[in-house]
């Protein structure tokens, strides 16, 4: 059998000072590039013109990109944890309310063109995400919106000003969104459109791109980065596959050295049995979710308790394991069971799943039964269960008598873009988060202009409860509100929560730094990545 490395989040936190050592080994290798395979995939369109400009990009996927490229002021440390200086020095809240935050940058910061980074870039970069107006928002503005001023003093000072308290600003700060870049190749007030990226990160970025699919990136380790992270190899390349066959057999024969998502739940048995000892498995703790979402103002949805019968009828135990195996568990919240302040809202409402009560719901209000939807998903973002995960939603409802259910499969490249739109009545999607807080699971669906573009309001939630929570430094003491909201949206299923993931790394036995090569929260860190001696 092949090892397979079980990573945690605690674990990794108590471990951090005794495998630092361990990922060097690959550094100084020169031209030997450690290459990866993934099947996030990546095209320009009318739809999707600028997939990697901060100000556009909000998936995974492209984060994962600007991640190795683009610096911010935080950044999240190796071990999980609050967010550390990364293109600053030091950042803190200057006063007691968590409405001003001020950051020092670090001395000498330079472009990757070797072009001063200044705080006047700073201030360019965030002010730009939070005003630009572009035809399709994807919601990433959210993240900046409660910036009411930006002040610079000198090249190195900035300081925040909030419209109101938000104690999760350092984490905003370490995302893509907040990522510094230069005002002399970016506009104010248009995209940059293409795939090209430049910024002060561990790398620099070239791609390789045929009818405007991008097909290769590679990641030469930029010699005037100042930051937190070490890379640890001078070149890496992400390779995108078409399939995760694809990607599986090419990591088999040699061609890529590491795969990550979306891994098969198929190749991921596989590989926990394999007798290759040449290729290693690490599972980790993830805090993926997936849910259904409603057009709440939709004429099939608009009535709650239709949305409250699927709550009801949904079986997520046989769900997750007929499609997704041990990779994933049931999910009754949109906070996953791992984050402080999870509550199991929609168990606690609805309980196990059940027919009878279902049709008790619909029937209280008059709603005629079979109830006809159709359920939209994307065929090629979130990994090839998807499919099959929405036949069996599909067989769960109409099962039950009480719904006449089609599925209906789209390309991310237009899925996206019609779903924002309100062309889709229920929909499925996926989540992974900005960063590792309750906050994260909540107000990006729930606040007002969401990521979503859902309709549905509730002014308890975004008047009361999320400002609340916000006010908490302390993340445990802001439970009381997060789980306030939890209970809410059990009882109103704007979204319906399925399953959470967990996440899985396979390398040929020579890569070093695996187990630090992804995040809880699905952040590629590929500066982690060495070059060992094969076992």
């Amino acid at each position: 059998m092949n090892r397979k490395t079980l990573v945690l989040p605690a674990v990794i936190g108590l471990l951090a000072p005794a495998l630092a050592a361990c990922g060097g080994s690959g550094s100084g290798d020169g031209d030997d590039a450690i290459t990866v395979g993934t099947t996030d995939a990546f095209a320009i369109s009318k739809e999707v013109p600028a997939p990697f400009d901060p100000a556009y990009a909000y998936d995974a996927g492209s984060w994962n990109l600007l991640r190795q490229t683009v610096q911010t002021l935080m950044a999240m440390p190796r071990g999980g944890g609050d967010p550390q200086p990364e293109a600053a020095e030091s950042c803190r809240f200057t006063d007691n309310g968590n409405e001003r935050y001020a950051c020092t940058l670090r001395k000498g910061l330079t472009f990757s063109d070797g072009e001063p980074l200044t705080a006047a870039d700073v201030k360019f970069s965030i002010e730009r995400v939070r005003d630009i107006k572009i035809k399709d928002p994807s919601g990433s503005d959210g993240l900046v919106a409660n910036v009411e001023e930006i002040e610079t003093q000198g090249d190195r000072e900035v300081v925040f000003h909030l419209r109101t308290p938000d104690a999760t600003f350092p984490f905003k700060l370490a995302t893509p969104t907040a990522g510094i870049i230069s005002k002399d190749h970016y506009s104010k007030n248009k995209l940059r459109e293409g795939f090209e990226i430049s910024g002060s990160g561990p790398y620099t970025a070239e791609h390789e791109v045929e009818n405007d699919h991008l097909v290769k990136t590679v990641f030469t380790k930029n010699p005037g980065y100042k930051g937190q992270f070490k890379p640890q190899s001078d070149k890496v390349e992400l390779r995108h596959f078409a399939d995760t066959a694809a990607m599986g057999k090419a990591l088999e024969d040699g061609d890529i050295d590491l795969m990550t998502r979306t891994m098969s739940p198929e190749q991921v048995r596989e590989l926990d049995t394999s007798s290759d000892k040449k290729i290693d498995l690490v599972e980790m703790q993830g805090l993926e979710i997936r849910y259904l979402a409603f057009n709440t103002e939709a004429r099939t949805v608009e009535d709650k308790a239709v949305r409250q019968a699927m709550a009801q009828v949904v079986d997520r135990g046989a769900l997750a394991s007929a499609v997704y195996g041990s990779t994933a568990d049931p999910l009754f919240s949109l906070v996953p069971s791992t984050i402080t302040g999870h509550a199991n809202s929609f168990f606690n409402k609805y309980g196990n799943p059940s027919p009878a009560k279902a049709r008790a719901l619909l029937n209280k209000a008059n709603i005629s039964t079979p109830v006809k939807l159709t359920l939209h998903y994307t065929t090629d973002h979130y990994g090839p269960g998807t499919k099959k995960e929405f036949e069996l939603l599909k067989k769960q409802l109409n099962d039950s008598g009480l719904f006449d259910v089609s599925i209906k499969g789209t390309p991310w490249s237009t899925f996206r873009a019609a779903e924002r739109d309100g062309k889709y009545d229920v929909y499925g999607m996926g989540w992974f988060p900005d960063f590792p807080d309750a906050d994260n699971f909540l107000a990006p669906f729930l606040d007002k202009d969401n990521f979503l573009g859902s309709p549905y309001v509730n002014r308890d939630i975004n008047d009361q409860l999320i400002p609340t929570s916000r006010r908490e430094a302390d993340r445990l003491a802001a439970s009381k509100s997060i789980r306030k909201i939890q209970d809410i949206v059990a009882e109103d299923v704007p979204v319906l929560p399925l399953w959470q993931g967990k996440q899985y790394i396979a390398a040929r036995d020579d890569i070093t730094g695996v187990e630090w090569a992804l995040n809880s929260s699905s952040n590629l860190q590929l500066w982690e990545l060495g070059r060992g001696v094969s076992g």
